[in-house]
């Protein structure tokens, strides 16, 4: 939106030297900002100097800037015409309710909001302001210097900053902790201050989405002299450009998540040339082609892996998952795992956001969440069985499924280090295994494939953004390829501030057979979200194309935020424990084949020295084998295949290794019928035999 330099309010004047935008930041697209600054309560005598930095940094960064106390400015016709609105340490019961539903409109349009100290001290008989700026302030104790801990710093409003940032301001407590709701970018640390009572998690700073709008507060901006520092500045602008939708950022809520990299580089890797250098909290690559990969865990089932990275001009590098152990070699990342493109400028199968040469991203929904190269942005992987989806700065733009028998999703994680001339950089890499558990499928409902009516809906406090909204009776929406597995019931969860109503789930089209019925209630209201659950029959095993249908009575029935198919799971037993093992050698009497079904990690199985060497296991019935695990001891294969058969005597290869690096092999993914299982090692890494610690087989 763009307008004429009019309208309510007056445009103050410029006082103090303007500040540039970073060489590294292109220019923004044009762009309107309205400052309201009208207090009820207290009056904080910094609201002139902080009006007219702002001023200043509009004409130094592509924005207009209107400044207003009137609270006439907000009608619907008005604020239509700004890109962000800051409540400038405003105090008290501002806007009436007439004000207040222009306003509340604006920001589920898609505008955008950003909140100033005192913005939490505002509006409190209000609940969507209470909503919108995230807590509501509390006390504070007197002025004083503190240590603030940055906690995301691929946020425009952050990204400048280091780990600590240490100044004197007024320092609030809210009421509450806005974490849940929240992506929190900074907190205080309260041993560094008197009055803090918070305790350890002290929020400072935070940004959110609201439906399709905006929002980023900051507690700092109390004196006067705030406003001539350059990193508050910063921060100030950063905050506006993410309101207005000039920078993007992942604002969704965060918890639960393991530090793999923040500083310390204790735990990785590197395979092949090159690497990376390791400053301020910042990874910084060097040459290659070669893989820092982080080697202390392989990671199996559910998690989402996030990183925050900044590409230099037209550089290259990527994001691998889903590989075994590399040892030196980053072509077993490349040949056996998955990598995430990261790269400004290629082939649409080859450049930011897809799974490099196999999907494309979508590319107008990368566009659209991109930041350029200079900026930080950042990606979450999300991999559950053999899907992975990739978001980036809180958008989804990957949906992919891993179709290749040789290939499996389980397995380690790395970041590329592509060249001499290709400089990336990566900060706050961080895991959460979310076990999700095997023959369930779980969906982001927005990830239709095909709808009827509903429509994908920006929303606070989704998981990935997004639900699927606008349900009315008779819609539907269809998803492909969809891990059904036979499950006995499906969970949705789902939000509903309307009358409900019923998911139908199909199979085949939107009038295939229902193979169960879930009821939606009204959950209390349009953000409070509630899992609902109903038994499914009839699940064919495997993949299928799923179907949604909807029904009930009235308008605006409910939204889903996700389903999944929920399947009985068994507990996991190692069919192979002490069950009857051969080989085709020992090295002694010492190191007899029932050594290594015996799940002792002391005692092992060794060969002769020379190739080929087998080793097998009677499983003593047919079973449906789907994992097979071995532990080598020094002298292990870095060629093998796992083998089976229905008699011992008629031998089928069920997967194929090459490049193996000892260690844990947990070859996941497998699907064979079989009564016996061999590993038949063609390659020994070592001038000895094959020595195994470990042979499990799973399955049912």
């Amino acid at each position: 939106m763009r307008r004429l330099l009019a309208g309510v309010g007056a445009v103050i004047a410029l006082t103090v030297p303007m500040l540039q935008a970073s060489a590294a930041q292109a220019a923004d697209a044009p762009y309107d900002v309205l400052v309201f600054s009208k207090t009820a309560g207290f009056r904080h005598d910094s609201i002139p100097v902080g009006i007219q930095t702002i001023q200043q940094l509009g004409a130094a960064n592509s924005f207009t800037v209107t400044a207003t106390e009137d609270a006439a400015a907000f009608t619907t016709a008005n604020l239509a015409q700004y890109e962000a609105v800051v409540f400038l340490s405003t105090t008290g019961d501002v806007l009436n309710a007439t004000q207040q539903t222009a306003f509340e409109s604006y920001i589920r349009g898609g505008g955008g909001y950003v909140g100033v100290h005192a913005a939490a001290d505002t509006e409190y008989a209000w609940p969507f302001y209470g909503q919108l700026v995230g807590a509501y302030f509390a006390s504070h104790p007197a002025i004083q210097q503190v240590t603030s801990r940055t906690e995301n710093r691929a946020h425009p409003a952050t990204a400048h900053l280091g780990q600590t940032w240490t100044r004197t301001d007024e320092l609030y407590n809210y009421q509450t902790n806005p974490r849940s709701t929240a992506r929190v970018l900074a907190t205080l640390d309260e041993s560094t201050y008197s009055g803090g009572s918070m305790g350890g998690d002290h929020p400072i700073t935070w940004c959110k989405t609201i439906d399709s709008g905006r929002s980023f507060y900051t507690g700092f901006g109390h004196t006067q002299s705030s406003y001539s520092e350059a990193a508050f500045r910063s921060q100030l602008l950063g905050g506006i450009r993410y309101a207005a939708k000039r920078a993007k950022a992942d604002c969704r809520p965060e918890s639960g998540y393991t530090t793999l990299y923040n500083g310390s580089t204790t735990g990785w890797s590197q395979a092949g040339p090159g690497g990376f250098t390791s400053t301020d909290a910042t990874l910084n690559s060097t040459g290659g082609m070669g893989l820092y990969w982080y080697s202390t865990k392989q990671y199996t089932g559910g998690y989402s892996l996030k990183a925050d990275w900044k590409l230099t001009g037209d550089s290259n590098s990527g994001i691998f998952v889903g590989f075994p152990n590399p040892g030196t070699d980053p072509n077993v990342a490349i040949n056996q795992g998955y990598e995430v493109q990261i790269d400004a400028s290629d082939t649409a199968d080859r450049t930011t956001g897809s799974i490099y040469s196999f999907k494309s991203a979508d590319i107008a929904a990368r566009d659209a969440a991109l930041n350029p190269p200079g900026e930080w942005n950042t990606y979450e992987i999300l991999v559950e069985g053999q899907r992975i989806r990739v978001y980036l700065n809180g958008s989804l733009i990957n949906d992919f499924t891993n179709t290749d028998p040789a290939r499996n999703l389980d397995g380690y994680i790395g970041l590329q280090n592509h060249g001499t001339a290709d400089q990336a950089a990566f900060r706050n890499v961080r895991i959460k295994e979310l076990g999700t558990q095997p023959g369930a499928g779980l969906v982001q409902a927005e990830s239709f494939s095909s709808v009827n009516g509903a429509q994908a809906f920006t929303k606070a406090g989704a998981n990935g953004g997004q639900t699927l909204g606008y349900i009315d009776p008779g819609d539907w929406a269809g998803y492909t390829n969809v891990n059904v597995g036979g499950a006995t019931s499906l969970r949705a969860r789902v939000v509903s501030g309307g009358p409900g109503g019923q998911i139908q789930v199909r199979t085949g089209s939107q009038t295939g057979p229902v193979l169960g019925t879930v009821n939606v209630p009204n959950t209390g209201s349009w953000d409070t979200f509630a899992n609902v659950t109903a038994p499914l029959s009839n699940v064919p095993a495997g993949n299928a194309t799923v179907f949604l249908t909807f029904t009930g009575t009235g308008t605006g029935l409910f939204d889903v935020d996700e389903f999944e198919f929920v399947t009985t799971q068994q507990p996991s037993t190692n069919l192979a424990l002490n069950k009857p093992a051969t080989a085709s050698s020992t090295e002694s009497g010492a190191y007899p084949a029932s050594n290594a079904v015996d799940a002792s990690t002391t005692t092992r199985w060794s060969s002769a020295f020379s190739d080929p060497q087998w080793i097998q296991v009677d499983l003593g019935a047919t079973y449906t084998v789907n994992r097979v695990r071995l532990v080598w001891e020094a002298a292990y294969a870095t060629a093998y295949q796992i083998q089976t058969s229905p008699n011992g005597s008629t031998w089928s290869t069920a997967r194929s290794v090459t490049g193996g690096n000892g260690g844990e092999d947990n070859n996941t993914g497998l699907s064979a019928s079989t009564r016996y299982v061999r590993i038949y090692g063609t390659t020994r890494a070592t001038p000895y035999g094959y020595s195994l610690f470990t042979f499990e087989v799973y399955g049912s």
